[in-house]
């Protein structure tokens, strides 16, 4: 697995997209296997009793994700990965009414790529991706401090669900439990994020 992962790294640096795209499915398949332990002893979510504040500053009812299949990933406006923007409005197209919600959170955690204001990070989304899944208001993503969605994945998903980039996924199920974290290397279409995507969207919310 070391070697995989060394691969992986060396691949992403030459732009062996190949090596990278294997060493994305290890470790996605690492952090499934992974969150399953951290899962099973945490509580679900409760999107019902969450305070959420979208982009434009106006409250979210959290209980408008419940029984739905959530993917959360934090964004940023000046990051490599910007261009994923693209993938997840088209996942999020595809599979909305299948009951997916993609959910982005800006984040300037990382390299100090979202340094905008709530206001000029939507412009940018709308204006430069078409982007019309919801968005939360900017916030960090790691530490003591970071937004409460991102607090509940590290206690159930463990180290897996921590953020160490942009464009980081993690897969909520319906049942509001951890299903799956994905780096941010991996694209919203690759092959395992979208077969993720769709067994959460055939289990039901018990």
């Amino acid at each position: 697995m070391r070697r995989a992962l060394t691969a992986g790294r060396r691949g992403i640096a030459t732009g062996g997209t190949g090596i990278a795209a294997a060493a994305g499915l290890a470790l996605a398949l690492v952090a499934s296997l992974t969150a399953r332990g951290h899962a099973d002893t945490v509580a679900p979510l409760a999107w019902q009793s969450l305070r959420l504040t979208d982009i434009h500053g106006e409250p979210v009812d959290g209980g408008r994700f419940a029984g739905r299949v959530v993917l959360l990933v934090n964004t940023a406006s000046r990051c490599a990965f910007t261009p994923q923007y693209d993938g997840l409005e088209a996942l999020w197209r595809e599979e909305g009414r299948a009951g997916l919600v993609v959910l982005g959170v800006p984040s300037n955690d990382f390299g100090g790529q979202e340094p905008g204001s709530n206001a000029e990070i939507a412009q940018f989304c709308t204006s430069t991706y078409r982007v019309s899944f919801p968005m939360l208001q900017k916030a960090k993503v790691t530490g003591k401090a970071a937004h409460p969605l991102f607090q509940w994945a590290r206690q159930a998903g463990g180290r897996a669900a921590v953020p160490a980039w942009n464009f980081h996924k993690i897969l909520i199920g319906r049942d509001g439990r951890f299903v799956a974290a994905f780096p941010s290397f991996v694209s919203p279409r690759a092959p395992e994020v979208e077969a993720a995507v769709g067994r959460a969207l055939a289990t039901p919310a018990l």
